[in-house]
């Protein structure tokens, strides 16, 4: 479809990469990956047409359409959000008004035996046929789809653009660009202005609907659950695999251990033909084998092994003081904007020590509480900040508050105490500061660098308690793991406002979601809290689609209730009144009794998990407060057991009903 041909690139006489030559087919998820500067954005530039390269080309046919979504982009603010949107169907909107002008010409028209007259029809056909291939009428529909599934809210639909964030106008600008539904989809860190809802989105959109895609993303589980083939740039070359981002690691990992092994083969029977040449270099009766040597020596074409970073910092911070044993304590908080409730009757308490995560669709207030955490707003309730506390945070604005006339060196060493000061220089190449950056200024930094260098300055400084508002946005994989592995060590609090999955899996063991106007604990991981969301919210969509049974019309596509890790299986659907008719009365009714049999088992399911939420919830909040007797442990115990035991029980009376109602 797409064709890159002998593609190179240089900058300032440097070469960034050369030779390059791959392609792109109808059906290609690819996952585009190499390390900060390899050229991936700069490849993606030149596959849209906005970039020429220095040498080679890319073929892209005459019919092929290429949409491209960079990090960073200039929005326009003249219109609201559902007229911006209603912008990717430009081309549509322009054929149906051409093809109700002609409509209006024909009706006019009395010379039905002219030429003109059956040009005149045959354009009307073309048109008709062409809007109907496109699915024009769906046009509303796809844009109201795609707006929530990226987030949006129907209330938003008619407010200015002017009014939403940077990042929230990226989402229309992503919006744009999925429904155009272009050939060739190219995206440059889509996720960074997503949250967990709209990724998990954007993945089943991409899977499922989207053409060919090539994308930039340092989200190993987006590109694990979105890609099928992954391309690596790498010292100026590519390495194409047919793999996902998981299965790429892997096999990159075996490549560089056979080149490793070839290299080091090569290297040996190098030094073996030197040997021999030195040794019997002198020698008359050898002259015709050294000379046969010399020339093998000059033939052999030097094995290049990968560069492969293979250091491996393990940043041991200075001790958090010790704090209370509660460093936060919240009582019916809550925090309102006008008329607009953000969040209310927030209560919990965060031990100390732990590792959480803040999340929820963008809006419901995870940064709102906090900036209440931090007293930068007022709010309402009692919150309580913990004895001995020492708050270190990271906003998403934490970059330009750093001194812009300090070199990078000497932001580092303002805050680092002890032995970690003698390591400054390594701690700075973890985090992708090369030593020609060491003495740059920060005001010369771009955003992603100044990003970095606030982090590591933050994670320096001796506070038991960290809070971080978004900390991967601009930090590629590998700086990712040196991030995760440092908060993991950490003795203090940490409270982390996160979107990637695979940065908070293993790191946090309890999960907030804000969601609602409402602030819900979840004890567990992020996979535990996703696997449990999606049983509760088909559970809850379950309920709503028997109590409307009747108006199938707008019934959700995921209305059934469905055994967790069932995503595939087929909605709950109520029979057709032809299928019932062919039923006779006392086979109807004898059904009916069933059915209703089996739905109230669901009811009772539900119910039954309902209440020993609410036990499990009253035992912990026991157990937060220091009540740790026997009883309550024992307490604790059977509610837990009999929770799987009744979620068990609801997964076997879903199946029952979904199997009778298909």
């Amino acid at each position: 479809m797409v064709s890159v041909n002998n593609l190179g690139v240089e900058f300032s006489a440097r070469p960034l990469f050369s030779d390059v030559s791959f392609v792109i087919n109808k059906n290609d998820r690819i996952a585009l990956v190499g390390k900060n500067g390899a050229g991936k954005s700069t490849l993606l530039k030149i596959l849209a047409g906005m970039q020429s390269p220095t040498e080679g080309g890319v073929v892209v046919p005459n019919e092929v359409t290429v949409g491209y979504l960079p990090q960073e982009m200039k929005t326009s603010d003249d219109t609201t959000l559902i007229n911006e949107t209603r912008k990717a169907f430009s081309a549509q909107i322009k054929r149906q008004e051409e093809l109700q002008h002609l409509l209006d010409e024909l009706s006019r028209r009395t010379d039905y035996e002219s030429e003109e007259y059956a040009a005149l029809l045959e354009k009307i056909e073309f048109l008709n046929e062409r809007i109907a291939m496109e699915g024009s009428d769906n046009m509303e529909a796809e844009m109201e789809r795609t707006l929530l599934g990226l987030g949006f809210k129907r209330s938003d639909f008619n407010r200015p653009t002017s009014e939403f964030s940077g990042g929230w106008r990226m989402r229309v600008e992503l919006a744009k660009l999925l429904l155009r539904r272009p050939d060739l989809l190219l995206l440059d860190e889509p996720t960074n202005h997503l949250d967990i809802e709209s990724i998990q989105w954007l993945e089943q959109f991409l899977a499922g609907k989207s053409n060919a895609v090539l994308l930039v993303s340092h989200d190993r589980a987006f590109l694990d659950n979105v890609t099928n083939r992954t391309i690596e740039i790498n010292c100026g070359k590519i390495y194409d695999y047919k793999a996902n981002y998981t299965k790429f690691v892997e096999l990159r990992k075996e490549r560089v251990e056979q080149q490793l092994r070839a290299y080091e083969n090569q290297q040996k029977q190098i030094a073996d033909i030197k040997d021999f040449i030195e040794r019997f270099r002198y020698k008359a009766t050898k002259a015709v084998q050294v000379q046969s040597r010399i020339k093998q020596l000059e033939k052999i074409v030097p094995i290049e092994v990968d560069e492969v970073d293979n250091s491996r910092i393990n940043i041991k911070f200075p001790p958090a003081p010790r704090s209370g044993d509660f460093p936060l304590i919240l009582e019916n908080v809550g925090k309102a904007y006008g008329d607009h409730q953000v969040f209310d009757h927030a209560e919990f308490m965060i031990r100390r020590g732990e590792k959480v995560a803040f999340v929820g669709k963008n809006g419901e207030g995870k940064s709102t509480l906090v900036k209440c955490i931090m007293g930068e707003i007022p709010f309402t309730g009692n919150l309580k900040i913990g004895h001995n506390v020492k708050i270190g945070y990271f906003a998403q604005n934490q970059a330009q508050m750093l001194d812009p006339e300090l070199t990078v060196f000497e932001t580092i060493d303002h805050v680092a105490v002890g032995d970690i000061r003698l390591k400054i220089r390594d701690l700075l190449g973890a985090f992708m500061f090369g030593e020609g950056d060491v003495d740059k200024k920060v005001k010369v930094l771009s955003g992603g660098e100044k990003t970095r260098l606030a982090m590591l300055r933050l994670l320096l400084e001796p506070m038991n308690l960290l809070i971080l508002d978004e900390p991967t946005n601009h930090l590629d994989m590998r700086t990712k793991d040196i991030l995760k592995d440092a908060i993991k060590s950490f003795e203090g609090t940490v409270i982390v406002v996160s979107h990637d999955r695979e940065f908070l899996d293993g790191l946090v063991e309890k999960v907030y979601e804000f969601g609602g106007g409402k602030v819900r604990e979840n004890l567990g991981g992020i996979y535990d809290f996703l696997h449990s969301k999606r049983i509760a919210e088909l559970s809850e969509l379950e309920k709503r689609s028997v109590e409307s049974a009747s108006s199938t019309a707008q019934a959700s596509p995921l209305s059934s209730a469905k055994a967790p890790g069932q995503a595939n299986s087929s909605p709950a659907t109520v029979p057709t009144q032809a299928e019932e008719r062919k039923l006779s009365y006392a086979e109807q009714k004898e059904r009916d009794k069933i059915v209703k049999r089996a739905e109230k088992a669901v009811k009772k399911a539900e119910e039954e998990i309902a209440r020993l939420e609410a036990e499990l919830a009253q035992l912990e909040n026991k157990l937060a407060q220091g009540t740790c007797d026997d009883d309550t442990l024992a307490a604790y115990s059977s509610a837990r057991e009999n929770l799987e035991k009744a979620m068990t029980d609801w997964e076997a009376a879903s199946e029952e009903y979904e199997n009778l109602t298909l």
